[in-house]
This record gives C-alpha cells, structure tokens and sequence, in this order.
C-alpha cells in the first residue's frame, strides 16, 4: 500500500494477464507480441481470440525484426501461450 499526501492511500493493485488479454481482445487495439528467446524478432497483431492457456490467435500479423526493421505480413497466427515473453 502506498501513502499519498493529505491521509489519501493509493493501493496498487497487480492485472492478471488474462485480464490484461481480454481489454486488448475488447478494445481490438494492436500489440506486439515477443516471443519466448527471441531477442531480434517481435510479432505485432490484433488479438481475435485467446483461451485459458493464454494461447492467442492474432489478426493481420507482421512480423518484425528490431536489427534490420524489416516487416513481413503474416496474415492469421496462433501464437502458443508458453512460446509469450511479453506483452
């Protein structure tokens, strides 16, 4: 718990990561997606659907890799949910 000034509490509260999937899936919002060891190569896409294993089906994705910038279209994936790093 965090104390602000003037006796008002401020509490931090964690989102699961399902949660945090579901606002993206709702708000059809574009994320990038880095898969587990993969330093070079992100994936960037809409969510369209996910299950409880945090195994996503992206819309309209494209890979993309940070050394060269390159972009190439991937169309419809199922990105694995053990395979994610970060969101």
């Amino acid at each position: 718990m965090v104390h602000c000034g003037l006796g008002q509490r401020v509490q931090k509260v964690m989102v699961q990561p399902i949660n945090l999937i579901f606002r993206y899936l709702q708000s059809r919002s574009q994320i990038q997606v880095r898969p587990y060891e993969q330093v070079i190569m992100q994936v960037e896409g809409c969510i369209t659907d996910f299950d409880e294993y945090m195994n996503l089906i992206l819309g309209d994705a494209k890979e993309i890799h940070s050394e060269t910038k390159s972009r190439k279209q991937l169309g419809w994936i199922v990105l694995k949910g053990d395979n994610i790093t970060l969101l």
